[in-house]
């Protein structure tokens, strides 16, 4: 489609310009030309090296110039000429080119139209029309992952996943930032937590082993159709950014697993803080020293049974009884109550959650 685009501009050029011009293409063919004879010639000089490394340059009698498409040098203009003149011909053909290329490409590429919807940049009313114009199944199950990459990583992420996920009729890998990429994959209706974690598993599994990466993977909840997508992208978001607080050890975080700290994350701060200064004393919070935070954890990992938790720590039934009343004492909360412990839970993660201020979609 790109040959016939440039080939359409080209021509359209060519009463303006009394020159040979055209374009290159990454293995140095000509895919278009104001002389038409030529296209499909081989420009043997044109190296990889030349044409990833090198901005405008001259070969051959020929001035040639870089047309960039997202970020990425994917073809060479070229003008006829080594002097002044045709090095601000071809100068102002890349640019043209480079632009049209990159519209032409949002308009019907069907990855950046599933990037608009994400990302919120498409009217609901026009979804529907712009899927039937690039052939894209409107209502099928999709699940969003948001893949957020190690800064400190040398490779390209969107190509790292992209070749992963090789299918883009079914699965469409998006760059959303740097280091975060998006993949909109489809599934079948009805698939399971389980099957939907695999996949990611899967990836983070493949990144780790082959590439030394590690990345730390957001699930958002099945889509049934294109609209619905936008959600599913921000419930991506916020298991990453939930999991950062609640759920640190873990790189795979599902949106339907967040639990209470689901709905945590929702609450304003304001309120966050009003309901621990209701359930705590001033300054009970600050005086639970280290080991007194560890009992606390086990007794909750233990589900309050206090005769496991004391044999998990190592320590005599009384010793534990001991702290736990020490506890109750300072906070005002008795953990071996049920409605006592669901509340200091709550309470803590609240304050765990204060403490590290997520960022909100």
């Amino acid at each position: 489609m790109s040959n016939r685009l440039f080939q359409s501009i080209v021509h359209q050029m060519k009463d303006a310009v009394n020159r040979v011009i055209g374009v290159v293409d990454q293995n140095g063919f000509i895919i278009s030309c104001s002389e038409l004879a030529r296209i499909g010639e081989a420009v043997s000089d044109i190296s990889a090296d030349i044409f990833y490394t090198r901005g405008q340059f001259v070969l051959g009698g020929y001035t040639y110039s870089p047309i960039n498409s997202h970020g990425k040098t994917e073809y060479l203009s070229f003008v006829e000429g080594e002097d002044s003149v045709a090095s601000d011909m071809a100068t102002l053909i890349g640019i043209s080119l480079s632009q049209i290329k990159t519209l032409y490409d949002e308009k019907y590429d069907k990855a950046s139209f599933v990037k608009n919807i994400i990302l919120d940049n498409i009217l609901p009313s026009d979804i529907y029309l712009r899927a039937k114009e690039l052939r894209v199944v409107p209502d099928v199950t999709r699940v969003v992952y948001l893949i957020k990459f190690n800064p400190l990583t040398d490779l390209v992420p969107v190509d790292l996943i992209q070749n992963l996920f090789p299918d883009k009729n079914k699965d469409f890998v998006i760059s959303v930032g740097e280091y975060d990429v998006a993949l909109v994959k489809e599934v079948k209706s009805g698939v399971s937590s389980r099957e939907i974690e695999k996949v990611a598993r899967g990836m983070v599994d493949t990144l780790s082993t082959e590439f030394y990466i590690k990345v730390v993977v957001g699930i958002g909840t099945p889509a049934e159709n294109l609209k619905e997508l936008a959600r599913a992208y921000k419930e991506a978001q916020v298991s990453i950014e939930v999991g950062k607080v609640f759920d640190t050890e873990k790189n795979i975080v599902n949106y339907e697993s967040l639990g209470i700290g689901r709905l945590i994350y929702q609450l304003p701060n304001t309120l966050c803080e009003m309901f621990l200064n209701e359930v705590f004393k001033r300054g009970a919070l600050e005086s639970l020293d280290r080991e007194t935070l560890m009992t606390i954890q086990s007794f909750f990992e233990n589900n309050l049974n206090v005769s496991e938790t004391s044999r998990r720590l190592f320590v005599h039934r009384n010793t534990l009884v001991y702290r736990l009343d020490k506890i109750k004492k300072l906070t005002g909360l008795d953990l071996r109550d049920f409605d006592h412990a669901i509340t200091f839970k709550v309470a803590m993660m609240v304050k765990r959650y204060l403490t590290a201020k997520p960022i909100k979609f």
